[in-house]
């Protein structure tokens, strides 16, 4: 047997998806490989998943990466105990990703987009589109113009996007784009206070904080209010994502509203379609939409 698992991890052999099923060998199982699951973007996530997997009558497997891991070249879900799989953004190295791609291996990619060439069916936000609307609110409404953004992680496809609506908003209105203002926020409240009290320790001048997502907005809140600053009199604060805690904050959180638990469960409906030989949509962009609350000036909730 030994010399059996030596052949196949040496010949790269999986077996093809359509002779799975053909021989009976379904699991019966959906599987999601996440890079954490504390931050509180991942809740309806999860929900969204778990509900429609459920429906469809299937079991969910849920793999947590090692914090310490921010790339795998192998995955512990796979052909071998899953029929399907569902990747978070980064969680898994290209490689891996063709790899399974070639073996006919049902799968959907999760707020990323695929390798170049590879039509796997994935699932996005309009985070462009969201972020220079959030950004010309805080410009044409409020007349901030030292407008700071918090980038997320590092190779991470949204907070690019995030970032090129940032840059467009700005350009739209002759606003310079001045890189000391830009830092890492890594969408961690923790990252993101450090950032912001490492800005207010050098004197930078800023008067508004456009957060790669809702965690790291919080992040920067606690920072101002450490410092002693007034948000938003002295400094504005906007986010990203519009999870639930957004409206809980003080002051309560402008952001963007993003359908995580939709997508989510859109993700799982594409990756069953592929299951039982249809053919998903290739991307499933989500739309997003502008959500007013008093931490970006305004006195009146509005979404």
């Amino acid at each position: 047997m030994a010399r059996v698992h030596e052949a196949i991890n040496l010949l790269g052999y999986a077996p093809h998806a359509a002779a799975r099923r053909l021989a009976g060998r379904d699991t019966g199982t959906l599987g999601v490989l996440l890079p954490e699951v504390t931050a509180e973007f991942f809740f309806p996530l999860v929900r969204g998943i778990a509900k429609e997997v459920a429906d469809a009558g299937y079991d969910l497997l849920i793999h947590v990466a090692d914090p310490t891991q921010k790339k795998s070249l192998s995955t512990p879900l796979g052909e071998h105990n899953t029929d399907g799989l569902l990747i978070f953004t980064g969680r898994l190295d290209d490689e891996e990703i063709l790899r399974l791609y070639q073996a006919d291996f049902p799968m959907v990619l999760l707020h990323r987009t695929p390798p170049a060439g590879l039509p796997i069916p994935y699932v996005i936000f309009e985070n462009k589109r969201g972020a220079r609307a959030l950004v010309e609110h805080l410009i044409k409404v409020h007349q901030r113009r030292r407008i700071a953004y918090l980038r997320g992680p590092e190779g991470n496809e949204e907070s690019e996007w995030r970032e090129e609506g940032y840059r467009e908003a700005l350009d739209k209105y002759d606003i310079p784009f001045d890189e000391t203002l830009v830092g890492r926020g890594d969408f961690n409240a923790d990252v993101a206070r450090e950032t912001v009290e490492n800005w207010l320790l050098k004197g930078l001048d800023f008067d508004a904080i456009f957060a790669g997502d809702d965690e790291s907005a919080m992040g920067a809140l606690s920072a101002l209010r450490r410092a002693g600053k007034q948000t938003p009199e002295e400094v504005a604060v906007v986010g990203f994502d519009d999870i639930h805690s957004a409206k809980l904050t003080d002051p309560p959180l402008t952001t963007v509203r993003a359908p995580i638990e939709a997508a989510a469960a859109g993700a799982v409906q594409a990756l069953l379609a592929q299951i039982h030989d249809q053919e998903p949509l290739r991307e499933l962009r989500y739309p997003t939409e502008l959500v007013i609350r008093q931490s970006c000036g305004c006195n009146e909730e509005s979404a």
